[in-house]
């Protein structure tokens, strides 16, 4: 992907439980982002979050929580990041799983491959 000032960012918040059969769901988005050529993608963990059930899911109560929030953002194209958001859909269908997608405008002002 080229600098680019009209790149989209699009963000998945799911719960770190959610699963395609034995496969997590962020495994199986981060991987079919990468079959689809998208430019890249990085999932983080979050410490504490809630969301549509509005249950609080956080690390830092007593018994450990093992659905923390995920978040994956991926950067690219327009075209690429409408296409894709498609496939997460489904995936979401698929999982039966909740959760939210956001689409913000993105500047890409370096993006280049390391040694």
């Amino acid at each position: 992907m080229k600098n680019n000032p009209n790149a989209k960012l699009l963000r998945i918040f799911i719960g770190e439980s959610d699963k395609i059969g034995y496969k997590t769901l962020y495994e199986t988005i981060v991987f079919e982002a990468k079959k689809k050529g998208l430019s890249g993608a990085t999932v983080t963990r979050g410490i504490m979050g809630f969301g549509a059930n509005s249950k609080i899911h956080t690390s830092k109560l007593l018994e450990i929580s093992s659905d923390l929030p995920i978040v994956i953002e991926i950067v690219d194209t327009n075209e690429k990041i409408k296409d894709f958001t498609k496939i997460v859909e489904n995936l979401f269908e698929q999982s039966k799983s909740g959760g939210l997608i956001t689409l913000e405008k993105a500047e890409i002002i370096r993006y280049k491959a390391g040694k």
